[in-house]
């Protein structure tokens, strides 16, 4: 279990991190999300004792990083997946992290088994694609089968069936009670990968709930609605104080479920060919709650949304 509490950091007069409190229990992936800039990378780092707070503190099972007496035995990382000697090879590499932490050579070719590597593993690391060196990364994280694990932007370089390997990956990591938190800025992997989500914007917590819970509370659900009657259906239903936006095929109703929409429409004699209740996203759910925390606005806000609307 990961525990921050009150978590601090500043660089001269920036405030990355204010006073940011959260847990991220064992057993779930976790997503970690914010805009950008938002103080996702400080606070991974300040978890792994690489930057040290300046003021509260983040303990993994209840102790610093820090004072932790084998750490890759306790928690794995993949923040850099570039970190690595670009001369030595996959296997080299892992080789000399495991002697370095008193870790079982023989623990290197299970985990580039684990991760598909294998077949590489005598090749330089300097050669990788970045799918491959993420994998490499994910194979050192877990050289010392730890409980916890961070992952930062696993899925870059990885192609569909790479991302679907890792989804699958860490929710069986999760299924074995191990803790992971995982950052990612695809908002549609993540949902359907993170059980549940700790939100940041500006250094601080904005959310931290169930992805489900934090879905339902954001992103409003809608109804579509086709009919050949479009302009006299919608004014029955705005005068029934529905919210109504649309085009001319197809209207999209806020405020109002499905069933009141036929009632209303059979009331009228008005013949609908599409009643579709609409969920909301994770993305448009992001949107809605971190639009005051974004530092870069780039004035396509709306715009976005409206893609994101169309696309249901």
């Amino acid at each position: 279990m990961i525990e921050a509490t009150g978590l601090t950091k500043r660089y001269g007069k920036t405030l990355a991190v204010n006073n940011l409190s959260f847990s991220v229990a064992a057993g779930k992936v976790t997503g970690f999300l914010g805009p950008n800039g938002a103080g996702k990378s400080t606070t991974m780092r300040m978890i792994l004792g690489l930057d040290n707070p300046t003021g509260g503190q983040v303990t993994i099972g209840g102790k610093k990083y820090h004072d932790l007496k084998q750490p890759l035995r306790t928690v794995g990382a993949l923040l850099d997946a570039k970190w690595v000697h670009p001369n030595r090879s996959a296997r080299a590499h892992l080789q000399w992290m495991a002697k370095s932490n008193r870790i079982p050579v023989t623990r290197v070719d299970e985990v580039l088994e684990t991760v598909g590597l294998t077949n590489v593993a005598g090749k330089r690391a300097g050669g990788f694609s970045l799918g491959m060196s993420q994998r490499l990364g994910i194979a050192a994280a877990l050289l010392g089968d730890p409980e916890v694990l961070l992952f930062d932007e696993p899925v870059n370089g990885l192609d569909p069936e790479g991302i679907l390997w890792i989804r699958k990956f860490m929710h069986r990591l999760a299924e074995e009670g191990r803790t992971v938190f995982v950052s990612s800025h695809l908002l549609s992997e993540m949902a359907l990968t993170a059980t549940d989500l700790v939100v940041i914007g500006r250094g601080q917590l904005i959310s931290q709930s169930s992805t489900e819970d934090f879905v339902s509370r954001a992103a409003e659900n809608t109804v579509k609605v086709r009919s050949p009657q479009l302009a006299e259906l919608r004014d029955v239903l705005q005068r029934a104080s529905a919210g109504v936006t649309g085009d001319a095929t197809a209207l999209v109703v806020s405020g109002m479920d499905s069933d009141k929409i036929g009632e209303i429409a059979a009331s009228n004699r008005i013949v609908l060919h599409e009643l579709s209740p609409q969920t909301g996203s994770l993305e448009q759910a992001f949107m809605q709650i971190t639009g005051d925390s974004v530092e870069y606005h780039t004035g396509l806000e709306a715009e976005a949304q409206h893609v994101l609307e169309s696309a249901k």
